[in-house]
């Protein structure tokens, strides 16, 4: 059993991809579905983000107006770190509960899905690799204004607030190139797996899930060793 980090760029399909790693029996641990529990009504985490952005974040309902946080964060750095510093904590425990969870299953793969794994530096969390979703910089742009009606200037704003995509391709174990036909990312979907899961030595150790959730990164932006 592999438990790999999956991982890609906004708008490079990366969700497309864990579909089809999931059709083939992968276990995947969604990272943005958990991002969305650690902040539903009642938790420590929404409460948090009130405090911290104010009552303006909210719907009248009393959920997380995810839209309108995403408009204050992205177009200021320091106050997307400041969230992020609240939130990624939760984030990353629950993700150590759910591949715990898993583990007695013994699934032939385990996909965590983490979209800002190298941003956060957490490739050292999974040493059976680290599987990145490409699609280059002008089809992440491009794609990100259909599907979200942004403008230019804002669309840029997320591109900004991540690794650009082609430092993430020389960081990753293994690429899946997602900017063309659907077609031929199921075929380099399949030869990945023919490779890496279907080849994989049977007495290979069981992979343990990551050791500790979350370390506050040291003065260099690094987490601890």
């Amino acid at each position: 059993m592999r438990i790999i980090g999956l991982t890609g760029g906004i708008a490079t399909g990366k969700s497309t991809v864990a579909a089809m790693l999931a059709a083939r029996g992968a276990a995947v641990v969604d990272a943005d579905q958990i991002a969305r529990e650690v902040v539903e009504p009642g938790t420590p985490g929404l409460e948090a983000v009130a405090r911290a952005f104010g009552p303006e974040v909210l719907t009248p309902s009393g959920r997380l107006d995810r839209e309108g946080l995403a408009a204050i964060v992205f177009a200021d750095p320091a106050r997307r770190r400041r969230l992020e510093a609240m939130t990624h904590p939760l984030i990353h425990a629950r993700i150590a509960e759910r591949v715990a969870g898993l583990v007695p299953s013994a699934p032939r793969l385990i996909a965590v899905d983490v979209p800002l794994l190298f941003e956060g530096d957490r490739q050292s969390d999974f040493p059976d690799g680290v599987l990145l979703v490409y699609a280059d910089a002008a089809t992440q742009l491009r794609r990100l204004r259909e599907r979200s009606g942004l403008s230019e200037v804002a669309a840029r704003q997320r591109l900004a607030a991540q690794l650009p995509i082609d430092r993430k391709r020389e960081l990753a174990t293994w690429v899946i190139d997602n900017g063309g036909r659907r077609t031929d990312t199921e075929r380099a979907v399949a030869l990945w797996w023919r490779d890496n899961v279907d080849e994989e030595d049977p007495n290979r150790p069981m992979s343990a899930p990551p050791s500790d959730p979350y370390e506050p990164p040291d003065s260099g932006g690094r987490r601890p060793r």
